[in-house]
C-alpha cells in the first residue's frame, strides 16, 4: 500500500495534487463550491463570535457616533454567544455563550438587544440591537440633576463628545409620564436616585412598589407571573413580600442626553442581553442619500471617521 494510501485511508487527509495536472470543468467546479462554502461558513463564525459591523440609523450617540457610521462590534469581550433566533425572523433559539474575556464596565460603548418598552416583556422586534453608553453597572445608584449624571453620589464622567439640544433642564416636580420605572416623579433631567439591580439583590415587595419591579420579575420568568390583588402580591400564584434578582443588569444613556430613548425611559439591560462594545467606525456617510444617486452618495463619504477609534 503506497504512503498516500495510507494518508487517504487511515487519516482521511488528501495527499496535495501534482500542480501542473490540468482539472478538468467538474474539479474546477467542486473547487470554487468548496471555497465558497468555506468562506460562507468562516463569515458566519467571525460574524457569531467574534465581531460584527453595525449601522448606526439614529443620532442617540451623537456626536460621538453619527448617523450613517458603520460600527465594528467586538462580541468576544463580553463572552459572544450562538444565535439566538433564527435568521431573519423574530423566532427564539436555544443558544450558548461563551466565557467573557471582562464584563462591561461604566463609559463602554455597549451594544445590546433592546429589552423592550418598560410595560412589555420584551420589544416588539426581538433581537434589534441598540447602541448607547454605559452608565451604572449591578448595584449602582444612579440619579441626575439638572441633566448632569452622578454614580454613586459622584458625578460621572463627561464624554468628549456629549450634546445637548437645549441648555435648560426640566425641574424637579415635572413629571414626565414615559419615565421608568412606572409612577416614578422624576423627569430626564432630574431623575432618580434608582438603584440598578444586581444578582442576588434582594428587594421588599408591597403595593407601593410592585409596579416599580413588576415587569423585570415577569421578564426573569419569560411570562407574566406577578398578581395583585389588594395589598396580596403573588408570584406563580405563591404569596410574596420580597423578591431575589436572577440577572446582573445595566444602566444604558445615549451620549445625546436630550435626545436619546434610553434607560431612563425604557429601564434596565439584564447581562445576557448585551452583545458587544462598539470600538471602530469603519466607514460613513450620509445615509439619507439613496443608493439610485450613487454619484452623491459616494461624495457624502466622511474621510475623518474612517478607521475611527471610539472612546
Amino acid at each position: 500500500m503506497s504512503f498516500k494510501s495510507v494518508l487517504k485511508r487511515f487519516f482521511g487527509i488528501k495527499p496535495p495534487e501534482d500542480p501542473n495536472k490540468p482539472k478538468t470543468p467538474k474539479e474546477k467546479t467542486k473547487d470554487f463550491f468548496e471555497s465558497l462554502i468555506f468562506a460562507l461558513i468562516a463569515a458566519f463564525f467571525i460574524i457569531t463570535f467574534i465581531v460584527q459591523n453595525t449601522r448606526i440609523p439614529t443620532g442617540s450617540m451623537e456626536d460621538t457616533i453619527l448617523v450613517g457610521d458603520f460600527v465594528l462590534v467586538n462580541k468576544f469581550i463580553y463572552g459572544s454567544s450562538s444565535p439566538r433566533y433564527i435568521p431573519f425572523t423574530s423566532i427564539p433559539l436555544p443558544y450558548f455563550t461563551l466565557p467573557a474575556l471582562r464584563e462591561p464596565k461604566r463609559k463602554d460603548i455597549v451594544v445590546f438587544e433592546f429589552p423592550g418598552n418598560k410595560d412589555q416583556m420584551h420589544a416588539d422586534d426581538r433581537g434589534v440591537q441598540y447602541v448607547k453608553r454605559c452608565i451604572g453597572l449591578p448595584g449602582d445608584t444612579i440619579q441626575i440633576i439638572d441633566k448632569v449624571v452622578f454614580v454613586n453620589g459622584k458625578q460621572f464622567w463627561i464624554p468628549p463628545h456629549i450634546r445637548y439640544l437645549s441648555p435648560y433642564a426640566k425641574p424637579p416636580g415635572i413629571v414626565e409620564p414615559r419615565i421608568f420605572p412606572k409612577g416614578a416623579p422624576w423627569n430626564e433631567d432630574n431623575y432618580g436616585p434608582l438603584i440598578v439591580p444586581k444578582k442576588g439583590w434582594t428587594i421588599p415587595l408591597n403595593a407601593d412598589n410592585i409596579e416599580k419591579w413588576r415587569t423585570i420579575i415577569d421578564r426573569e420568568y419569560g411570562k407574566r407571573v406577578v398578581k395583585v390583588d389588594g395589598n396580596t402580591i403573588t408570584i406563580e400564584g405563591k404569596p410574596v413580600n420580597s423578591y431575589t434578582f436572577k440577572k446582573d443588569y445595566y444602566f444604558m444613556m445615549g451620549d445625546n442626553r436630550d435626545d436619546s430613548l434610553d434607560s431612563r425611559f425604557w429601564g434596565f439591560v439584564p447581562r445576557d442581553a448585551i452583545v458587544g462594545e462598539a470600538f471602530i467606525i469603519l466607514f460613513s456617510w450620509d445615509r439619507d442619500i439613496p443608493f439610485s444617486d450613487l454619484f452623491r452618495l459616494i461624495g457624502s463619504v466622511r474621510p475623518e471617521r474612517i478607521l475611527k477609534l471610539l472612546h
